[in-house]
């Protein structure tokens, strides 16, 4: 393993861009799954270093890449059979052989490669779409893919990709949907996202992105944006109040300090989930602005203080859970009688007193771990 590191340093050591980069390929090399083994991680992140432009950016004659006596349809589709080259090159495993076919210049025929009339141009196809989906695919995401510029869906969820988001994606302006969920990719968050003016979907949930979350990101015209199960470790900014998304995933970080008090200017949002995470301080009143909110999930936190009565204007509220905290005094009656609910879960708190409406039985209300004397399951006196 040293040996390995050894000789990626040196290949770095004449590439900025590749050196900058270089502490997150290891975190690559060093984080084992069930799928790849050491050697075949490291031999990944390996191959993407080395081919990384120094740079970050793309400056490649298309005609002489090409490398293959052939009429394309039109430029772009022959830019795009570049890309695709690119991308095919980099991939290590393909179990189910979904680029076998990724050869000739019919790029549209390509297995799950969808194209579409060009948006700027009606008449030009173009390459539109990429979805390799759950296809167990293992390698790394080539800076090439930036020359994509008609691409406006990526998914390649639930597969074995790993290494760096390449900074030349930042030539993606057509991005609306972006999902690399569920793989081994790592670093910061990735800016390249603050590039797209088009895109409303972002999902990385399920990889190993460190650091904090640009303040930027809740600037932007997203619907939907899944942060959840990283090792992200900044606070939350107060941007996210600027934020039109209608769900947004923190759970399963390092996420610490405050919920912004500016949480209550987030009127598109429906769902906000921070469940296990190392928030604190209290539970700020201005989530009871939140009218649209269907789930509110910050359990497993170390917030303290009360449950503001301002909860009580929930109205479309489905899923509260407030459990495993810190929180104390009483569980306000117009919380436990929102008409929308369906679970209610304050466990695991001090609660020392709830209002009647908690004893309601036409819905799922747990209780138990707390303070409340009447009612079984609860904290003993020592604690």
């Amino acid at each position: 393993m040293a040996s390995m590191k050894s000789a990626m340093l040196k290949s770095a050591m004449d590439k900025p861009q590749a050196l900058q980069a270089l502490s997150f390929l290891f975190a690559c090399l060093l984080s084992s799954t069930s799928a790849l083994s050491d050697a075949e991680v490291s031999y990944i992140a390996h191959r993407q270093l080395s081919a990384l432009p120094e740079d970050g950016q793309l400056n490649l004659d298309i005609d002489k890449q090409v490398g293959i006596n052939a009429t394309f349809e039109n430029q772009r589709l022959k830019t795009a059979y570049v890309a695709l080259q690119a991308l095919k090159r980099a991939v290590y495993s393909d179990p189910f052989n979904i680029t076998g076919n990724w050869v000739g210049p019919h790029v549209c025929r390509y297995t799950r490669v969808f194209c579409a009339p060009a948006l700027d141009d009606p008449s030009l196809n173009v390459v539109a779409g990429i979805d390799l989906n759950h296809d167990d695919i293992a390698g790394y995401i080539p800076a090439e893919l930036g020359l994509l510029t008609d691409l406006a869906l990526f998914h390649i969820n639930s597969n074995r990709f790993c290494g760096i988001i390449p900074q030349a994606l930042s030539k993606l302006v057509l991005m609306h949907e972006f999902d690399i969920s569920n793989n081994r990719f790592v670093g910061t968050f990735p800016d390249v996202f603050l590039r797209w003016p088009a895109v409303k979907y972002i999902d990385i949930r399920f990889n190993d992105f460190e650091g904090e979350i640009p303040p930027e990101i809740f600037e932007k015209d997203i619907d939907a944006l899944f942060l959840n199960d990283n090792r992200f470790t900044s606070t939350i900014p107060e941007t996210i109040g600027k934020s039109v998304a209608s769900i947004v995933t923190f759970a399963n970080n390092k996420f610490k300090g405050c919920i912004p008090h500016s949480i209550g200017n987030m009127s598109n949002v429906n769902q906000l989930i921070f469940i296990n995470n190392e928030l604190s301080g209290c539970l700020p009143g201005e989530v009871g602005m939140l009218g649209n909110l269907t789930i509110f999930d910050v359990s497993m936190n170390s917030l303290t203080g009360t449950v503001p009565e301002s909860f009580g204007g929930l109205t479309s509220a489905d899923v509260l859970d407030i459990s495993h905290n810190k929180l104390s005094g009483v569980v306000p009656d117009s919380v436990c009688k929102l008409s929308s609910l369906s679970r209610l879960s304050f466990s695991h708190n001090y609660f020392s007193g709830e209002g009647n409406g908690c004893l309601r039985r036409d819905i799922e209300v747990e209780d138990s771990g707390n303070c409340l004397g009447s009612r079984p399951r609860q904290k003993s006196s020592e604690e």
